[in-house]
């Protein structure tokens, strides 16, 4: 059984899962399917928040129940309560919850120097955030803590994800370049000299990760990340060479120059490279796509849904309200023609 079977990962791994020979139930709050699942993917819908609801669909029990909404420790105890119909777990983290050796995290990144510095590449036994309520990071150390701790009960695989990709994705930072690329920007800045790397993850890398976890039920948390972690300039010149387009990059050293000016999605100051050993040693892992290799796909499913929010004049912000509500305005236009306009006297 996947939970949150029709989100952007989800519709990945349940096709993976159904071309591996699983008999899948597919629960989603609106009970849908992906037009390329199998005939065979049986739907269900089930808000995962109701827990009579989910205990309801799991019903007398199944082999696997993998969870790719789970958020919180009250989500852990929801999907341990099932232990006695469930024979293993499959669950959905983040690399957010790692901090590095002077406490410095995600949530930390704001303040001066807050940005943590971590050892690469880095891998699961770096220490991680202290569990709690106040963000993303904390409460998804809240949900490993607890299930890790009912490991006798429930073994589960937690894949900390990297910077997820693919189509149906509501916060694709690949928006960055594409939405500029079709409104003819003809120039780009990037901040950190175009260096900045946050380690990748394709929904097929983790869709594949799922199905490797699922045939081999354990008590383990690995990252969950692509093969390759380009720079932010080599994913723009990728996205470029899909889209047709050969706009002039300027690079900055340091940080953004100016409010809404280089700031990507992807820019970091120092890396978030992950390493995959321990994926490989205990599942058996192989990479099965590179970043660049999905890009055509992504790149049309972004543009897709542009043309849906211009139709309707809703632009980016409707097409994608979730980005806006997370980075804010990505595309300031008259700020990055100012600060070049500067640079350029």
């Amino acid at each position: 059984m996947v939970i949150g079977a029709t989100g952007q990962i989800g519709r990945a791994t349940v096709g993976a899962l159904a071309g591996d020979g699983w008999d899948v139930t597919a629960l989603s709050r609106g009970g849908g399917r992906d037009e390329n699942w199998p005939e065979g993917v049986r739907t269900a819908r089930v808000d995962r928040c109701d827990d009579s609801a989910l205990a309801a669909a799991v019903g007398d029990g199944c082999d696997v129940l993998v969870d790719m909404v789970a958020y919180g420790p009250e989500h852990a105890r929801q999907l341990t309560a099932l232990a006695g119909r469930v024979g293993s777990a499959v669950v959905i983290s983040s690399v957010s919850v790692y901090e590095d050796h002077k406490g410095r995290n995600f949530d930390s990144q704001e303040e001066p120097d807050g940005f943590p510095h971590y050892p690469l590449p880095l891998t699961e036994d770096q220490r991680t955030v202290a569990p709690g309520e106040s963000s993303y990071s904390t409460r998804k150390a809240g949900l490993e803590r607890e299930l890790l701790a009912a490991a006798d009960r429930l073994p589960a695989t937690l894949l900390r994800a990297g910077a997820v990709h693919g189509p149906h994705c509501r916060t694709p930072r690949e928006l960055y370049f594409v939405k500029r690329n079709l409104d003819g920007r003809a120039r780009r800045v990037l901040a950190f000299g175009g260096g900045s790397r946050f380690h990748p993850a394709s929904v097929h890398t983790v869709a594949e990760l799922v199905r490797l976890a699922a045939a081999r039920p354990g008590a383990r948390v690995l990252n969950a990340v692509d093969p390759d972690a380009p720079t932010v300039a080599e994913i723009a010149g990728a996205i470029d060479a899909v889209m047709g387009a050969a706009p002039e990059t300027v690079l900055v050293d340091g940080p953004p120059p100016a409010p809404g000016v280089g700031d990507t999605p992807w820019s970091v100051p120092h890396p978030v490279v992950c390493d995959m050993t321990a994926a490989e040693r205990e599942l058996g892992y192989r990479p099965v796509t590179r970043y660049a290799d999905r890009l055509p796909g992504t790149v049309a499913w972004i543009e897709r849904r542009l043309a849906d929010g211009d139709r309707t004049g809703g632009g980016w912000r409707e097409a994608y309200p979730k980005m806006f509500a997370t980075y804010g305005d990505l595309f300031d236009y008259p700020a990055e023609d100012a600060w070049l306009a500067g640079r350029d006297t």
